[in-house]
């Protein structure tokens, strides 16, 4: 099989190992990205005292924040399964029906991490600056440690987007190949 890939170095089964390397890594990242959203947000928490007021910030008071948490979870949970999907289907011979499949799976992962992200970067814009026809006044001047951990979260997060753009792509453009 080397020889045949020495001899045809743009032989398509050498085409279909570095695809199938790019996937594995590229999940790999998914899976990174959205442990580390969800680990940062599921530890965030500060407690500060303002004028005598005792103020206890955590990720848990907000339901958009455990949303995000909770996408970010799913998504590192079913992107492990993916990616051993990947191993057994490049064992076993990739088709385009196995790549149709990946599709759907990072599809559904990219809505549902995009989704947890616009909800959380919701509520994180108003925490950073208020709003004030509403009356709402910005508070990570108070919980910048609170603030922070949230905002690394979502940087994560959006690189879990973007990797599973790529992927959704990829896998899209995979599986229409006969």
């Amino acid at each position: 099989m080397a020889d045949i890939e020495d001899k045809f170095p743009n032989s398509p089964v050498k085409h279909n190992k570095v695809f199938v390397a790019i996937q594995f890594l590229f999940r790999l990242l998914v899976v990174g990205t959205t442990f580390a959203a969800a680990y940062l947000m599921a530890t965030n928490k500060q407690s500060v005292t303002i004028d005598s007021f005792y103020f206890d910030a955590k990720y848990s008071y907000i339901p958009s924040f455990k949303f995000f948490a909770l996408a970010n979870i799913i998504a590192c949970g079913c992107s492990v399964v993916s990616f051993l999907l990947l191993c057994i289907f490049s064992r076993h011979g990739c088709s385009p029906a196995h790549f149709f499949f990946l599709f759907l799976h990072d599809l559904f992962m990219l809505c549902l991490v995009l989704g947890g992200c616009s909800a959380a970067m919701a509520i994180g814009y108003l925490g950073k600056y208020g709003n004030d026809h509403s009356g709402w006044m910005p508070i990570c001047d108070q919980v910048t440690k609170f603030c922070n951990r949230t905002q690394m979260a979502f940087i994560c997060s959006f690189l879990a987007v973007i990797l599973l753009l790529i992927l959704t792509l990829t896998s899209a453009s995979k599986s229409r190949k006969v």
